[in-house]
């Protein structure tokens, strides 16, 4: 087995398919080549995510494999030629249904009100020829191949139920005696064969326009890139150029009105640039020199240049599409169980159709083989898989793409089925509820002689130092030369020690000072009550004695952050504060925010056990970090929820990926994960319920108790329809607001 680090995951679009029988077809051929280690097929979007060793990858067996049951794989120029391919098959789809319906008319008005006028039979036999023989022969071609392998899908039910009809019909036609002999009348069914497969065509229409409904906002992420740049060479000459041409260090002139085209960084003038097709955020944001663009943003104000950093692939634009991509086509864990009942429906529903038949025929008096056929041919169009294979992956491509407008990156689908049911939220203080922007509002020394005696050893420290808050000490202290140290040491959650000017110095939080029995003086001992009460994060400053000095740190609270968490409590999730700071700190923030549980004072393993803990009471716990500094806890939480601006988010590491830094997204993707299940629910039991009461009803179940027989033709219409609904029902989620 190849490891995850060895193998690589490519979305190939994949030609032919009309049903979720179809699909699981084409995923057990892909799944049986050796060099692939796992295929998901999404009908919906037509693709399969494959995943595969490159060195050992042999794509020309996969295509040939896929061709043997009358599919196509195209892994060469795959969005266009999936376009290309898309596009040609819905002018033909339309032309053959415009066709199928001008034969039809004339069809239904004879065997309804005209049925005993001179050649009826042979009238509708011809108009009824080119319906099933030529604008239908695709059902039979691909009935055929699939039969060639032991296969059967949604084009097996209309081959026979069409097929059947039509012969029946055929022979009638031509020889009307073998049943006048046996005192019966020889029905024709010509016009319930064409109307079948005119509704199919129909319905199959209706739902390539609703299936395109589901990718635009796909389709809208791949427009936000131009297709040609500025460029601007050494000489200060501009060019225009392909965008595929640029390559990094390259500058660029991006002017008023103009997406942009790759990331960078300004090297000239000034702007405001609308963030919010990847952020969700509405107001622009101001640009100068050496602020970070993103590409697919669009520049408002002023024109400026920025120098390439990310180009093609490794844009955050192009990373988004790419992790979109990959989770519109994963499968939700229901989504298992609807493959498993789509990849025996067929079988099933001819057994169905052959026990109705039968039984007519049997109990069913002098026309019980009229009626027997009839039930067979109509068991047979009304079952519909598609709805099956539908109700899913519709759901989750807009589901996702939803998020994608709104700066809510999913990895799959399985955690957005996942963040339906999260019960406890655990959010970490520092950049999470706070800015993450540390900045010191106060600074006390135990005398003047030991501040200008040793704030060089305290800077040298801070310097060394990897924890946050010391980059604000070190901006407070600078312009004073640093002492060289001798010594450093980092000590996990307490601070950090180090030597210099001969002595010994450490840094960080009371618990280190007084670990080493370390004296605080009673007025910075006050200092420091005063600024803990105030919210402030407080560092001490000692030598191996006593403490030399204390500073105040404050991290300003986010302006959305006491708003989300409010929204989070009222949707009846626990909201819980981990924070590493001293607990009256933390107390304060959680009272500006409203957050009732906090924790404060752990250590990093400290915030994975309070994940386990709430786990063990069945919790489905939730974790939101920046996905870096908070991995272990990430990774134990069942929700992992990783926030961040720019290429520096965690995209591989979290379930899901707030591309903006504003709290209030969270409960954004939750609603949005609630509201993308319960589509599917809702599209699962009709697509369910349909064919639970549309076959017995179609068998002739109804038949002696109310004299109702369902006719081919309605039943043509009702299979059609019940795809549609499905698709139709997912793109509402396209109008909601989250």
């Amino acid at each position: 087995m190849e490891t995850l680090e060895q193998t690589v995951k490519t979305n190939f679009p994949v030609t032919g398919m009309s049903c979720a029988a179809c699909a699981g077809s084409v995923e057990s051929m892909l799944q049986a080549q050796p060099d692939i280690i796992s295929a998901a097929v999404n009908f919906a979007s037509s693709s399969v995510l494959v995943e595969y060793a490159p060195g050992k990858a042999n794509p020309a067996e996969w295509k040939k494999a896929i061709q043997s049951v009358g599919y196509d794989l195209l892994t060469e120029n795959m969005e266009t030629g999936l376009e290309d391919h898309q596009r040609a098959h819905y002018a033909q789809l339309k032309k053959r249904t415009i066709w199928a319906v001008l034969f039809s008319v004339p069809l239904v008005v004879i065997g309804m009100f005209f049925m005993n006028m001179p050649y009826a039979n042979w009238i509708m036999w011809a108009l009824s020829t080119p319906v099933v023989l030529v604008l239908g022969r695709h059902f039979f071609i691909n009935a055929w191949k699939q039969a060639r392998n032991g296969k059967a899908n949604m084009d097996t039910l209309v081959a026979l139920s069409t097929g059947i009809a039509y012969a029946f019909s055929v022979f009638n036609t031509l020889n009307p005696g073998f049943w006048h002999s046996r005192g019966l009348h020889p029905h024709v069914y010509f016009e319930a064969a064409a109307v079948v497969i005119a509704f199919i065509l129909l319905g199959k229409l209706l739902e390539e326009r609703a299936k395109a409904s589901t990718s635009s906002a796909i389709k809208k992420l791949m427009g936000l890139q131009p297709n040609t740049v500025v460029r601007i060479a050494a000489d200060g000459r501009e060019t225009v150029v392909p965008l595929a041409e640029v390559q990094v260090g390259d500058v660029l002139l991006v002017k008023p009105g103009e997406q942009v085209p790759v990331d960078g960084k300004l090297v000239g003038g000034k702007s405001y640039v609308d963030e919010s097709m990847i952020t969700g955020e509405p107001v622009a944001v101001a640009k100068e020199p050496g602020s970070e663009v993103f590409a697919g943003t669009l520049n408002q104000k002023g024109s400026f240049r920025l120098e390439a950093a990310q180009v093609g692939g490794a844009t955050l634009l192009a990373q988004i599409i790419r992790k979109v991509q990959e989770a519109q086509g994963s499968k939700a864990p229901v989504q298992k169980l609807v493959d498993k009942v789509a990849g025996i429906f067929v079988p099933v529903v001819i057994g169905i159709a052959l026990l109705a038949f039968a039984s007519w025929l049997i109990w069913g008096g002098a026309n019980g083989l009229t009626q027997g056929l009839l039930a067979l041919v109509t068991v047979l169009v009304i079952a519909c898989p598609c709805a099956l294979g539908l109700a899913t992956p519709t759901a989750i491509m807009v589901g996702m793409g939803k998020g994608a407008e709104n700066g809510i990156l999913i990895k799959d689908a399985e955690s957005l089925e996942k963040a339906y049911r999260i019960q406890a939220l655990i959010l970490d203080k520092t950049g999470t509820i706070t800015e993450g922007k540390p900045a010191v509002t106060g600074e006390a020394w135990l005398s003047e002689e030991d501040r200008l005696m040793y704030s060089g050893a305290f800077l040298a420290l801070e310097r060394e130092s990897e924890h946050p808050l010391a980059e604000a000490v070190v901006k407070q202290l600078q312009g004073i030369t640093p002492e060289k140290l001798q010594h450093f040491e980092s000590i996990t959650g307490r601070g950090v020690k180090g030597s210099a000017l001969g002595k010994g110095f450490f840094a960080g939080n009371q618990q280190l000072l007084e670990e080493n029995g370390i004296r605080i003086a009673g007025a910075l001992k006050e200092k420091s009550d005063e600024w803990l009460n105030a919210a402030y994060t407080v560092i001490w400053f000692a030598d191996t004695q006593k403490a030399l000095a204390v500073i105040a740190i404050a991290d300003k609270i986010k302006d959305g952050s006491p708003e989300a968490i409010r929204q989070l409590q009222d949707m009846g999730i626990e909201v819980y504060m981990l924070t590493g700071d001293n607990a009256r700190t933390a107390a304060a923030v959680a009272a500006q925010t409203g957050i009732r549980n906090v924790k404060a004072g752990l250590m990093p393993d400290g915030k994975a056990a309070f994940v386990q803990e709430l786990q063990r009471q069945s919790k489905v716990v939730a974790m939101v970090g920046d996905g870096i500094n908070d991995s272990h806890a990430l990774a134990q939480a069942d929700v992992s929820i990783a926030m961040g601006k720019g290429t520096d988010i965690a995209m591989d590491v979290a379930m899901m990926t707030l591309i903006s830094s504003d709290l209030r997204q969270i409960p954004k993707a939750v609603r949005l994960s609630r509201k993308t299940v319960r589509t599917i629910r809702q599209n699962l039991f009709w697509a369910f319920i349909y064919n639970v009461i549309g076959i017995p009803v179609a068998a002739g179940v109804l038949i002696p108790i109310t004299g109702f027989a369902l006719d081919p033709m309605l039943a043509g219409a009702a299979m059609a329809l019940s795809s549609v609904s499905v698709v139709s029902n997912s793109l509402r989620l396209k109008l909601s607001t989250i």
